[in-house]
């Protein structure tokens, strides 16, 4: 009977050890389900890029859609709960090339880390500027790293406090500078600005230790209207529209032989921060003093929404002041040049100034823009946009004389002035679509229907009564192209408006894709090597062709109109 009761028991003890080992096994194998993906995506340079679209496809047929992510300012992404397998991973950021890493293999209960390397348009150059230091030692070997192969330098590391960081070339950059020495305005309407002059204008480019990043510029004009500047640009991580920026701007400028100065200050801050993987949010703001005889002050916010739509649509919202599209530390893409050439621009980025009663006003009002865009194939972009401008001070330009001085802000040098059109407001929509044929040729299609100043039926009381508020359609192209064989670059492009207009139709559309309203020619020329450095030789043409003149008579006086000046700019470039 005992006997019988041990063999009972014994029997007990194996069917729960059997059970427990099942449940063991089964819950060891649910978790070995899934993998983890981790990356991180920089420039040959070894800069993060913060924003770029990160698309992971499985390789087994039948298998689900892709997953898609966002790099933070680290340039980081992360994906979880990926079954294992092999994965084609597809990056694409504007101003980069699409670059496509196969065969990624995700095992179970692990995580995979890659390092991805997004190649410029202007790599082919920047590779042969460097030269090769195959001696060069890296620092990094003896720490504990993750390796693609065993000839491969280090992709990632784990540091002591478990942050993931990527290995990469730290050494200090070479200071980069760029020199100018032109005739002509930078910026026509120009608070700053407005007459064409000689002057000789230098920006300079510096590491700051780490991922940090100055830039300086200056400009001099001479001659009979003296007038200087000087702007200062930090990038804490070292990349243009990855990460805040801080630029302060100073300006000043003699009103020719009246004695009044023009005396201004920008100080302008952005920022841009991933909400997950799939929203970009970009911030920022300006503070705007100018001084003229009277002072006039302004406070410009600005923000932006990035979404991803599923496929290949994203979506944006945007709340910016007028005029002018995102400030150019904002925006994505960096060449050799740009960085440079960003930062003089920061020099004219004011806005129009006008008077009122006599009083300074700048032109300023609202911009709201909702937007889709898709990509199209490997090199192409389509944006559909709705949007809605409320301004609440209209810059209007022409050429007159004798005119009031109270209301119009004249050059002493010429016939140019600016104007207060009022107070106006309109919906519009925008269609653009651009594409890389090649690697020399880039094409640029917008069509736009918004409101724009027109002359009215009254003209028998001031000018901003004389003007009416008047649907407008436009059709541009743009057509930029590298000489491969001179070693120059070429930008033609045309903007057609539907009928008279004084001001600009989609201003923010305009400055976006850099369509100018009617015939507009720009060319960089290399010079055969005259001394140290790369010789530039620039000439940019505005409205070539005078087109969009308006003739009004108002009891001011007689004024002619237009909606882009016809001017030139000219002259020598040097960057080393």
């Amino acid at each position: 009977m005992q006997q019988g009761r041990l063999r009972l028991l014994g029997t007990l003890v194996f069917i729960a050890a059997s059970a427990s080992f099942g449940t063991s096994a089964t819950m060891a194998q649910s978790k070995l389900v899934s993998g983890k993906l981790a990356g991180v995506v920089r420039d040959l340079t070894g800069t993060p890029q913060m924003g770029a679209s990160v698309e992971v496809f499985a390789e087994a047929p039948g298998a689900a859609s892709s997953l898609d992510y966002l790099t933070n300012t680290q340039g980081i992404f992360r994906g979880d709960k990926l079954s294992p397998g092999l994965y084609t991973i597809r990056v694409t950021l504007a101003g980069f090339l699409p670059t496509l890493q196969q065969h990624v293999r995700i095992n179970a209960n692990l995580t995979t880390m890659v390092r991805i390397e997004m190649e410029s348009m202007f790599a082919s150059l920047e590779q042969l500027r460097r030269q090769p230091n195959s001696a060069k030692a890296d620092a990094d070997d003896w720490k504990w790293v993750l390796r693609s192969a065993a000839g491969t330098r280090p992709i990632l590391q784990w540091d002591e406090t478990a942050v993931l960081t990527a290995s990469g070339d730290t050494a200090a950059r070479a200071p980069k500078i760029l020199l100018e020495f032109t005739d002509g305005a930078r910026r026509p309407g120009s608070v700053s600005n407005v007459a064409a002059a000689p002057g000789t204008a230098f920006a300079y480019d510096q590491k700051l230790g780490g991922a940090g990043r100055l830039l300086v510029a200056g400009q001099m004009s001479y001659d009979e209207s003296p007038a200087g500047g000087v702007a200062t640009v930090w990038l804490p991580t070292g990349t243009i529209g990855s990460g805040p920026h801080t630029a302060v701007v100073l300006r000043e400028a003699k009103i020719g032989n009246t004695g009044v100065t023009f005396r201004g200050m920008r100080i302008d801050q952005g920022g841009a921060v991933t909400l997950g993987d799939r929203v970009l949010l970009r911030y920022g703001g300006e503070y705007l003093l100018v001084g003229l005889g009277r002072s006039v002050s302004s406070v410009r916010p600005r923000l932006s929404v990035e979404t991803k739509l599923g496929g290949e649509w994203r979506g944006k919202l945007v709340f910016a002041s007028q005029p002018g599209a995102p400030s150019a530390m904002e925006s994505g893409g960096e060449d050799l040049q740009s960085a440079l050439v960003r930062a003089l621009d920061e020099l004219d980025a004011f806005p129009a100034l006008m008077w009122r009663n006599g009083r300074p006003v700048l032109q300023g009002g609202w911009h709201e823009e909702v937007s889709a865009e898709r990509r199209i194939g490997e090199n192409g972009k389509l944006q559909i946009a709705g949007f809605h401008e409320d301004s609440h001070h209209t810059a209007v330009f022409g050429r007159g004389s004798d005119l009031p001085v109270q209301e119009y802000f004249e050059d002493v040098f010429s016939s140019a002035f600016a104007y207060d059109g009022g107070a106006t407001s309109s919906w519009g929509g925008r269609l653009a679509y651009r594409e890389k044929l090649n690697d020399d040729v880039e094409v640029t299609a917008l069509y736009a229907m918004a409101g724009a100043l027109a002359p009215g039926a009254n003209n028998d009381g001031v000018l901003r009564d004389s003007l009416r508020m008047t649907p407008r359609h436009s059709v541009g192209v743009n057509v930029s192209s590298k000489l491969s064989r001179t070693g120059g670059h070429l930008t033609v492009g045309y903007k057609w408006i539907s009928g008279p207009a004084v001001s600009r139709v989609d201003a923010y559309g305009e400055s976006l894709y850099q369509m100018d309203p009617y015939l507009h020619v720009s060319l960089r020329q290399q010079l055969p090597k005259l001394g140290p450095g790369r010789w530039e030789a620039i000439a940019d043409c505005d409205n070539l062709l005078a087109q969009g003149t308006v003739t009004i008579s108002t009891r001011d006086g007689q004024v002619a109109l237009v909606p882009a000046f016809r001017t030139f700019r000219g002259g020598l470039s040097l960057q080393f």
